[in-house]
């Protein structure tokens, strides 16, 4: 099925504006909160998202620019987006937010000039337009979530999801290698509600390994912002199992995840 670029352009619009719905709201101390990332404030999840969002108008602008930079950044290991975090705490969180604003504008005018299939460079494998501006939505989505954490907002899930439970799928592969562990050899089916209680499916039908629930519960394992005991996720199999240990829908070091029973 062809990708429509404006769609999903359309879509991270829809997914911005969402979010700053919820930062608009907030009081200057809100954005000093800490959320479920440890370490990190409302303030850093914003700084972080504009950050790479600057990051990301480049590799779309000038994609050898962005490689020639690239090793300086990926040779400061796990550390470098911590680093990125601490290096915009001198900012205030109104210049912050509009920080945010100006680089998400500019990276959405930069997407609406590509070709689905164009290939992009980032901190992972180079990907497609279309996957590109997916990882963009899962990123303030993901990040979104954090904030909504920490600040006591309930976000009605959209279908917007079906997006990050494709990524999702497509990166099984990438969580085994960014811990040096073999990929399972076993299939395994995922299907799942959307909230409008349509089905989303992949993988092949009648795999014995499978995921299965709402595809909000999915999105969360999948973005490391719930554990898999939080969620009504129903995991068959061990090569399912195996992937929901290590699901990982971003580029980058693996992270440390979620305890059970964190705040929702």
């Amino acid at each position: 099925m062809a990708v429509s670029m404006p769609a999903l352009i359309a879509d991270l619009r829809a997914e911005t504006a969402e979010l700053e719905t919820v930062l608009s709201a907030l009081r200057a101390g809100d954005w000093e909160r800490p959320t479920p990332a440890e370490g990190w404030s409302v303030r850093d999840q914003i700084g972080h998202l504009a950050w790479f969002d600057d990051a990301a108008t480049t590799a779309a602008t000038d994609p050898d620019g962005f490689r020639a930079v690239l090793p300086a950044l990926l040779s400061r290991g796990d550390a470098a987006v911590d680093e990125i975090a601490v290096a915009a705490r001198s900012l205030t969180a109104g210049q912050v937010h509009a920080w945010f604003r100006t680089a998400r504008a500019r990276s959405l005018t930069a997407f609406e000039g590509l070709d689905a299939r164009t290939r992009l460079p980032w901190y992972g494998p180079d990907m497609s337009a279309a996957s590109f501006v997916t990882a963009r939505l899962m990123e303030t989505w993901a990040h979104g979530q954090d904030v909504a954490d920490a600040v006591g907002v309930r976000r009605a899930p959209t279908v917007r999801l079906r997006h990050i439970a494709t990524l999702g799928v497509r990166a099984l592969p990438y969580g085994f290698a960014m811990r040096a562990m073999d990929v399972p050899a076993e299939p395994v089916r995922v299907e799942l509600t959307l909230p409008d209680g349509s089905p989303w499916t992949a993988g092949p039908p009648g795999a014995p390994d499978t995921v299965r629930g709402p595809v909000l519960d999915f999105c969360l394992v999948v973005t490391q912002r719930r554990h898999l005991a939080d969620t009504a996720l129903a995991v068959t199999g061990p090569a399912a199992h195996a992937w929901m240990a290590v699901a990982q829908a971003y580029a980058g070091p693996p992270g440390n995840g979620r305890s059970p029973s964190a705040p929702i």
